[in-house]
């Protein structure tokens, strides 16, 4: 890694440079950020000396009075949270990639980008990253469905700088989107931040009916951001956590309990809503828990079931690049449709299954 990324980043060079890890995609070399070290974020990415910031975090506000007036000095655009992965999109060299959060380049998105309409936008704004959410079924990392959405599907939350990480205004986003035919994801309007609070809380309350994941909000030059989300995906997260109970860490299940808390008491819940409310939360934690100790018991594989499909090669480096990360796949089906192979799986989930496996056979616990 020749780039001096001491004049990029402002920070000593050989100190920042030390953290980066080196891979290899298709026999390109590139370096990416594992972990957020001295201000720069994590999946920051240098491939043929060209810097890709990593994608900030989004703070996350409990309750949206007075959280949001506190957050926001002026107009607020709110726009969907989608439930998929974040995904940012790059060409560098000539060569288009797909970068997941964590910073390495995934041969399944790099593929589904470089069939979208993104030529011309690089064409014209070369140093700029398209950032985005990869949703829909067939893809080989998220199992949330939208019934809109018949396959793998990128919908763009952000166009930034690709070295600097400075975002465009919203309104200057969406209107380069829409030029561009890129999806864009869903708006609900912009708001004086007094009012965005009562239709945030409209917004939330449609959402949860309809088990989608809920908002983010933004200034209007795009440079802060807010997310909140719906009572139906604390309880999916949970759910999607608990029939793998030891593969989460209790951190994960005290932070979606309280934030169905405090959502409880911002939308004034009466004693019987709020019941339902926890009732639900029980179920979403014990039931999946219950069916994964079971399956195990009867001697099933427990995990993630994922289908994708499209180009043979692809899909095999995609597969193979989940096993150098450690992970056990078991395949169930394995056939070719139309040139395109279409592969199902599960990533099997061994550490809860392991622990399951020690208790029903008598191991004891401390506690």
């Amino acid at each position: 890694m020749e780039r001096d990324l001491g004049a990029v980043f402002d920070v000593d060079h050989d100190d920042l440079r030390e953290h980066f890890e080196r891979d290899t995609y298709r026999g390109r070399a590139y370096h990416y950020l594992p972990d957020a070290r001295h201000g720069v974020e994590r999946g920051t990415v240098v491939v043929d000396d060209v810097v890709v910031r990593g994608f900030p975090s989004i703070p996350r506000t409990l309750v949206l009075d007075p959280g949001v007036a506190d957050f926001f000095d002026g107009p607020v655009a709110i726009e969907e949270k989608l439930n998929g992965y974040n995904v940012r999109i790059a060409r560098t060299d000539g060569d288009v990639y797909a970068f997941t959060r964590s910073g390495y380049i995934c041969p399944f998105t790099t593929d589904l980008a470089r069939e979208l309409p993104v030529e011309d936008f690089f064409d014209d704004h070369p140093e700029r990253v398209l950032c985005g959410e990869l949703i829909g079924p067939e893809n080989p990392y998220t199992t949330h469905d939208y019934d809109e959405v018949e396959t793998a599907a990128l919908r763009v939350f952000d166009v930034r700088h690709r070295e600097s990480g400075d975002p465009l205004p919203v309104a200057d986003r969406r209107e380069l989107c829409d030029s561009y035919d890129l999806p864009a994801v869903p708006e609900f309007g912009v708001y004086d931040p007094d009012d965005a609070v009562a239709a945030v809380r409209e917004t939330i309350s449609d959402l949860d009916e309809r088990e989608r994941e809920g908002v983010v909000m933004k200034s209007a030059d795009g440079r802060r951001a807010l997310k909140y989300t719906t009572s139906a995906i604390h309880r999916a997260d949970l759910a999607h956590a608990f029939d793998k109970p030891y593969d989460y860490g209790r951190d994960f299940l005290f932070a979606r309990i309280i934030r169905e808390a405090y959502q409880a008491v911002e939308f004034a819940d009466s004693d019987g809503e709020a019941r339902e409310r926890a009732r639900d939360m029980g179920e979403a934690i014990l039931l999946p828990a219950i069916e994964s100790i079971r399956d195990v018991r009867e001697g099933e594989p427990i995990g993630d079931e994922h289908t994708i499909r499209g180009d043979p090669a692809t899909i095999e480096a995609q597969l193979n690049r989940f096993r150098e990360y450690g992970l056990h796949l078991e395949i169930s089906e394995d056939y070719y449709d139309e040139g395109e192979r279409v592969v199902t799986f599960l990533k099997v989930a061994d550490a809860s299954r392991d622990k399951i496996e020690h208790f029903l056979d008598g191991g004891t616990i401390d506690e």
